[in-house]
């Protein structure tokens, strides 16, 4: 079962319908106690890094999630559900994470157009299985404000420009997570989901 986790941050039927296409053992669930009948979750999300660090601790979401994935269960993370991975966040305040992946949340600077919105490309960096038969330079959709500033290049599989260049995937074994919308992203976007769902059923 792959469990999108519902932490009031965003919509999630979207994200559902994609993965739909490849499984019908997908759910929405706002209980923790789900983890336990989970081969992957998906955290999608969009809205504040504190609000949100604030209701998946509210919850009950934190210590289970970080246990589910330091014990090897496949994670995707979507936007929100990207950056939380991280230390710490800048946003509205200093705010920490879930520290799975070391680095800082911090905002576009001043003289850019924010939030960074519509298309744009991800240059691959290294190889994961989650971007197989996906073309170098691919465009994606993108809607933030703010970036991870990554501080251990390992996780970083594809970056993107936007003034700076900022790490758009990271991923390392069982963690998986974009700045984009992969569900929003036609064609190569559903392969990544497609490539995530293979890899966390087989």
């Amino acid at each position: 079962m792959i469990t999108v986790i519902d932490y009031g941050m965003g919509n999630l039927r979207s994200v559902v319908k994609a993965v739909e296409k490849y499984t019908s053992n997908v759910r929405i669930s706002s209980d923790p106690g789900s983890i336990a009948t989970s081969k992957a979750l998906i955290m999608p999300g969009d809205g504040a890094f504190g609000h949100a660090m604030e209701n998946l601790t509210t919850l009950g979401w934190v210590e289970p999630l970080v246990d589910f994935i330091r014990r090897g269960g496949y994670f995707f993370g979507i936007c929100l559900g990207y950056q939380l991975l991280f230390t710490n966040s800048e946003e509205f305040g200093y705010h920490k994470g879930l520290d799975i992946i070391p680095g800082n949340v911090v905002r576009f600077t001043a003289d850019l157009k924010v939030p960074h919105m519509g298309w744009n490309q991800v240059v691959f960096r290294q190889h994961h299985p989650v971007v197989d038969g996906i073309p170098q330079h691919s465009y994606f959709y993108f809607i933030h404000t703010y970036y991870p500033v990554v501080l251990d290049s390992s996780w970083i599989i594809g970056q993107t420009q936007y003034s700076v260049e900022f790490a758009s995937i990271v991923g390392k074994g069982n963690v998986l997570a974009t700045q984009f919308h992969p569900e929003k992203s036609h064609k190569y976007g559903l392969r990544m989901i497609e490539n995530f769902v293979r890899l966390a059923c087989s």
